[in-house]
């Protein structure tokens, strides 16, 4: 992990312990406790997402990749969830493990990189529009708490368009080559030349992909439905907390509850953040403080649930694609 992870990480740990701690280990405790077993449920309803994120993935592969199919998008989904949860590599670990995992299935590296890029695009636009339907659903509550989370999609909104319009200039050729560059002056033996080509090459994919106007809108609109159905965990985990809410309100903690947790993407799992958005939310829709950390906590044990064993098949996945990379090289007599 890099000095910057290891500060942003160690804030998070501070932050969290510290929200937790001031609302009393105990009463947070007692409220998750409640939920016992529910947590499962929990668990397994998040599936359905994952599910539909996969789907807006796998909507994008072109018909002659036959080597990949829904069921790769969705192994590939859970791995980059889970990394993105537990492992000290921010936001950007997950995508890069899911490109690194469609290749090793036999799908182009280009392809895989641009199919993942684009999907991660829309899938953030598609989050942007339903933090705003939260913010709608709001109606006359606290202003103060309207203007921060519309500053904070505001900044991610910022973000993402940049991001687009990078792309659409070769996002990945510049930064290849301007990396190049700068090795150059410390070390002029190594060629780049093959590198700068093969990022061209994903320009070029992700340009393509995007003349796929049909294809993008039915990524855009499965990821979108992923987002509202996402809500359901929420719903879930507070009835089985003993705090029922109805959808709306439901609704507007996890769309703004994310927008929250999408602007500490540079802290791994956004860890305190999150927490600290549930803190802030809970009381537009008449949550106790450790309820609402009770259901950030619901939320943290999903991902244990779900990321560890995703941890693991990834680790036997590597293990296996580098025991066949090996037994493709010939024997030197």
């Amino acid at each position: 992990m890099s000095r910057a992870g290891t500060v942003l990480l160690s804030i998070g740990v501070v932050l969290f312990i510290a929200l937790i701690g001031w609302q009393g280990f105990g009463s947070v405790a007692s409220t998750l406790v409640t939920a016992g077993w529910g947590l499962l449920a929990v668990a397994a309803f998040h599936l359905l997402p994952v599910v539909l994120d996969a789907g807006a993935i796998s909507v994008l592969f072109s018909p002659l990749e036959r080597d990949v199919s829904l069921r790769d998008a969705l192994l590939a989904r859970w791995a980059g969830e889970s990394v993105n949860s537990l492992m000290p590599a921010g936001q950007i670990g997950g995508p890069m493990m899911m490109v690194r995992y469609l290749a090793q299935r036999g799908m182009r590296a280009r392809d895989a990189a641009a199919v993942i890029t684009v999907s991660t695009t829309v899938q953030t636009i598609a989050q942007l529009i339903f933090a705003l339907a939260g913010v709608a659903l709001l109606g006359g509550s606290d202003t103060s708490v309207r203007t921060g989370v519309l500053i904070v999609i505001g900044v991610i909104g910022a973000m993402i368009f940049g991001f687009y319009l990078a792309q659409r200039r070769g996002l990945f050729g510049r930064a290849t080559r301007f990396a190049s560059t700068v090795a150059a002056r410390f070390s002029a033996k190594r060629d780049w030349s093959s590198l700068v080509t093969r990022a061209e090459a994903v320009d070029t994919a992700v340009h393509e992909m995007y003349r796929e106007r049909g294809k993008v809108a039915a990524s855009f609109a499965l990821s979108m439905v992923g987002w509202i159905v996402g809500t359901g965990e929420v719903w879930l985990a507070l009835r089985l907390l003993g705090h029922p809410v109805d959808w709306t309100d439901a609704l507007i903690l996890e769309s703004l509850g994310q927008a929250i947790r999408g602007a500490a993407f540079a802290i791994p799992g956004s860890l305190g953040v999150q927490e600290g958005g549930f803190l802030l939310l809970a009381r537009l829709v008449g949550l106790p403080p450790e309820v609402a950390l009770a259901l950030s906590l619901a939320k943290r044990a999903r991902e244990l649930l779900l990321g560890v064993p995703g941890i693991v098949y990834l680790h036997f996945v590597e293990k296996g694609w580098q025991r066949r990379r090996l037994a493709r090289v010939p024997e030197i007599d």
